[in-house]
């Protein structure tokens, strides 16, 4: 029995019928860890001994009757989700050595579950990114294709669940920063609607964008994951009171008279072939299993990019603000307070970080406020406007989840912008706050995965991962895994 290569619903079921251990499953993925992960740069940080002694405490819950899905279960952590007593660095020098004092909420509720946490994976520093380029602590490879890139920003979470270095995984989603590694990397991403998942202890990026959520192999393995850390937290002040569902009981119902909408605006001119070709042939498949299908129009989706490098620099060049030298990580020497100031933020971020600050600060400062942040804020309203005229008439929008490929690595470094463009397809859903999924469906003429977006109205995640499940029981893609 080859342990890495099980879903969480099956390692589940044979920790539950003591056929394996969770002690088993967690050394088996420690050993992949300490064999791929030098080549790949996934992990930054190992927890061995803090998963084994999880793993230890797992199999006693399981042997006295008290498991959930998610018990002994190994997991990976992208590393802007605080960590108590283990280094969260936000993939920034500016972090380095950072112990957090407290676990974030959905860490919490991960203990809770009985879950195992692997370690910390690397990502675009502050999450800031679409390839995991960015990071202090080197690039991650894809384990497609080791010459590529992952995606990002939670290109690590990505790239070690694609390469079953965890059996799921933790990232968080600002613009994309799960949807599009997970087109990527060959895998099932989610991004849950804002407010769904708790995110307090989440590093902030840009506050009214960013939003926990995770990765699998399939659907059915991203519920059980979302089901854990889905809920209302009184500590959030975004979190929202929905009932959460029973999102897998609710996999199993068909999609026959679904209504799903293809956007004109995401079907253009300059996205790969291979990518239109095989996001067709999926939406033909969801035809066969008696879904109806229709052309929609989101007519504001050409201002979303400009919208979201407005928005998104300007909340984080207040939330980056905290990042001093004085409360978190290493002070540099300097003759000054001043000095010393801009000494360790000039060393601390790295030059994607910088930029991103230096747009935010100016959209906000005097003169300026009102011509920048103010206008985006009500084109963000337009967006979401269209999604919401759009949902009255279809219950799901499928379109791609990025416009190419892996793309290689240093290949879009000096260009900010086709870097940005990365994210065009999976940005809107951010500035709209909806729920967002991407699942495999296919490969290029390089072998390389084809990412599926599917787009719901907030608080639906369920729907979408329905129909991400009846896809893939209609299908093989996910059943790929890259030879490593």
């Amino acid at each position: 029995m080859t342990l890495h290569t099980l879903t969480i619903a099956e390692a589940a079921t044979k920790l539950r019928a003591k056929e394996t251990s969770s002690v088993e499953l967690t050394q088996a993925m420690l050993k992949r860890i300490e064999a791929i992960n030098p080549s790949l740069n996934a992990y930054l940080t190992v927890t061995a001994d803090v998963a084994l002694e999880q793993a230890k405490k797992a199999d006693e819950r399981i042997k006295a009757g008290n498991a959930s899905p998610l018990t002994g279960i190994p997991l990976a952590i992208k590393d802007v989700i605080c960590t108590k007593d283990v280094q969260t660095t936000a993939g920034s020098k500016i972090l380095k050595g950072y112990k957090p004092p407290y676990n974030a909420t959905v860490i919490e509720k991960l203990n809770e579950a009985g879950a195992v946490m692997l370690g910390k994976t690397n990502t675009d520093e502050f999450a800031m990114g679409s390839s995991t380029e960015n990071s202090a602590f080197g690039v991650t490879h894809n384990p497609w294709d080791a010459t590529r890139v992952p995606g990002g920003s939670s290109g690590g979470s990505s790239a070690a669940v694609a390469a079953r270095l965890a059996f799921g995984g933790f990232g968080s989603d600002t613009g994309g920063s799960i949807r599009q590694p997970a087109s990527l990397c060959g895998i099932v991403g989610v991004k849950p609607s804002y407010g769904r998942v708790s995110r307090y202890g989440l590093i902030a990026f840009a506050s009214s964008l960013d939003q926990i959520g995770v990765f699998a192999h399939t659907a059915e393995d991203a519920a059980l994951l979302l089901s854990v850390i889905a809920g209302h937290d009184p500590r959030d002040g975004t979190s929202m009171t929905t009932p959460v569902p029973d999102y897998v009981s609710l996999l199993k119902g068909d999609i026959k008279g679904l209504r799903i909408g293809l956007p004109k605006e995401y079907f253009i001119e300059g996205t790969q072939p291979d990518v239109t070709k095989a996001v067709n042939e999926a939406v033909r498949v969801l035809k066969s299993l008696g879904a109806t299908v229709r052309e929609v129009s989101l007519p504001n989706t050409k201002l979303a990019l400009s919208t979201y490098y407005i928005i998104a620099p300007a909340e984080a060049s207040a939330n980056l603000a905290r990042f001093d030298g004085v409360r978190f990580g290493p002070r540099a020497d300097a003759p000054t307070m001043w000095d010393e100031y801009r000494k360790t933020r000039g060393d601390g971020f790295g030059a994607e970080v910088k930029r991103r600050i230096m747009l935010g600060t100016y959209a906000l400062s005097a003169g300026y406020y009102d011509a920048y942040y103010l206008q985006a804020q009500k084109v963000r309203t337009l967006i979401k406007d269209d999604f919401d005229k759009v949902f009255n008439e279809v219950d799901v929008i499928a379109c791609p989840a990025s416009p190419t490929t892996a793309f290689k690595i240093g290949e879009k470094a000096d260009d900010p912008l086709a870097m940005y463009l990365a994210d065009v397809f999976t940005l809107p859903a951010n500035l709209a706050g909806i729920a967002g999924l991407s699942v495999n469906c296919g490969f290029d003429g390089d072998g390389l995965p084809v990412g599926l977006q599917l787009l719901s109205p907030a608080f639906t995640e369920d729907r979408i991962l329905r129909v991400a499940h009846q896809y893939q029981q209609a299908t093989e893609w996910h059943k790929k895994s890259p030879q490593i």
